[in-house]
């Protein structure tokens, strides 16, 4: 029997705020455990929530850079259960109005095609606490400092239909939060994480299969390996005759297995009614369209103009344009070299390899996008060949000739790699090459004509070794060419 598989994605953002949703603690990272947490996440008696007008703001920012309906009103509830790093026994979220309705998002697949993967929702909420299980000797330990930071949940239609289109869409919602500045996306502290959910059915059959939720996935990689072993899961027990049961799993990387943690709950066992310590969120479309007004070019859009307007091909153009450091570095490289395609070369070559090695972003690059452009330009106008680019790259990465932007000059010239352009000059060594190669010479004379393209890379060689590499490689070519020709 042939299986499709069904996948939707609950992506859970959290925003940039520096304050949480609705009280007035700090979000930073890495902060002492229950060192901020204050009386409203706690839900102490008597204290009130004041709701953070930027979680607001960064809530209508992604809902309009994924063509979404805005609501003029959205209302928040109480979603009651019980839990540990859940202090006040209830978390408040947004059930029945959420402040972003239906949009799109375009992912770009590994054949270089593109498809639309349709967003149901995204709505307010706050975070829980962190359970901590580590190095307290058999007892769980709670953190409250998440409680009440300010999440962004992002509920897709289930329109994915394999691992790699879920992963797809997970690094799209990734680009386009992190393009709006409305979070860093850093899935390793916990800033984007996604509960999968994922169904077999028959190909060809319209209704769907039981599904099962995959919680708190927190790497591309890690949603592919789950969803993978899910799939196979399923089928494996529907084939033995076997049904799959609706409940929330769990993903184990080391096993690289999912888990069974509890029965799937439904939203009637929340007891969900409107939180009446904060009234509806109304917008107004003057809010609205100033929001839109001062939106940033997205991925998608990006992507587009690389490809019609600097001619990119649809690969570069993604790859350039999956991350805002990544396309703003381009562009300043391309501004300052004149050449979208060099620069593209040089950017996902010799940079991004030397950032893979160092385990570094391009934020940290040693490199500026300046100097490279520089660097770049210098091969343009053949004031050096590529191989001595490559080598006065790996001499600024290393941090020599300083970090003004010239340093490629500067470099160039302390090196003394300036190529050799002077016809007369390569001429000469052209000739001293020949004069000590006879054998070499006899052997290209006596060669069939369409053979003697290869051999003449001993001679280019040796002609680039007597110059230190800095002859011009076309003009050593042309002339060698002429004046072997000459002798058959």
């Amino acid at each position: 029997m042939q299986w499709e598989t069904v996948i939707g994605l609950e992506v859970h953002v959290q925003l940039a705020t520096r304050s949480k949703i609705f009280s007035g603690a700090s979000t930073a990272f890495g902060a002492e455990p229950n060192s901020q947490a204050c009386a409203v996440d706690l839900g102490l008696p008597g204290v009130l929530p004041v709701l953070n007008e930027s979680a607001v703001a960064m809530a209508v920012q992604f809902g309009l850079g994924v063509n979404a309906e805005i609501p003029e009103v959205s209302v928040f509830d109480r979603k009651n259960y019980f839990y540990a790093d859940l202090p006040k026994g209830y978390q408040t979220s947004q059930m029945y109005q959420p402040i972003v309705e239906a949009g799109e998002v375009e992912i770009s697949l590994e054949d270089g095609s593109t498809r639309h993967i349709r967003v149901h929702h995204a709505h307010l909420e706050e975070d829980a606490g962190k359970s901590l299980h580590e190095d307290l000797h058999g007892m769980t330990g709670i953190d409250l400092n998440r409680a009440g930071t300010p999440l962004l949940e992002i509920v897709s239609e289930p329109d994915m239909r394999s691992a790699k289109e879920a992963a797809a869409y997970l690094k799209a919602i990734h680009s386009i939060v992190t393009y709006l500045g409305i979070s860093d996306g850093n899935m390793a502290e916990g800033s984007m994480r996604c509960d999968v959910n994922v169904s077999v059915r028959p190909r060809g059959q319209e209704a769907f299969g039981t599904r099962a939720e995959i919680k708190n996935v927190n790497s591309f990689r890690f949603v592919e390996r789950a969803i993978e072993f899910e799939v196979e899961r399923q089928i494996e027990l529907i084939e033995d005759g076997g049904e799959v049961v609706q409940e929330t799993r769990l993903y184990d990387p080391e096993a690289d297995e999912t888990r069974s943690m509890r029965t799937k709950e439904e939203a009637n066992d929340y007891r969900y009614f409107p939180c009446p310590d904060l009234l509806p969120v109304v917008l107004d479309q003057a809010y609205v369209d100033h929001l839109r007004a001062n939106l940033p070019e997205l991925p998608a859009d990006k992507r587009a103009r690389f490809q019609h307007e600097l001619g990119l091909s649809a690969y570069d153009a993604g790859v350039l344009s999956a991350s805002r450091a990544m396309a703003e570095y381009f562009e300043r490289v391309r501004n300052t070299c004149g050449d979208a395609k060099q620069a593209a070369n040089w950017v996902q070559g010799e940079l991004s390899g030397a950032l893979n090695r160092e385990g570094l972003t391009i934020d940290d690059s040693p490199v500026s996008a300046e100097q490279l452009g520089l660097l770049i330009t210098r091969v343009l106008d053949d004031t050096i060949n590529g191989k001595a680019a490559k080598d006065v790259f790996q001499a600024m990465w290393q941090g020599e000739g300083g970090n003004a932007d010239n340093s490629a000059d500067t470099l160039i010239e302390a090196k003394g790699l300036k190529q050799v352009t002077d016809s007369g000059a390569i001429e000469a060594m052209i000739d001293q090459v020949i004069a000590e190669s006879p054998a070499q010479v006899a052997q290209y004379r006596d060669a069939e004509p369409e053979k003697r393209g290869k051999m003449i890379g001993y001679f280019v060689g040796q002609v680039m070794k007597a110059s230190r590499g800095t002859a011009n490689p076309q003009q050593v070519n042309g002339l060698l060419k002429e004046k072997l020709d000459a002798l058959c």
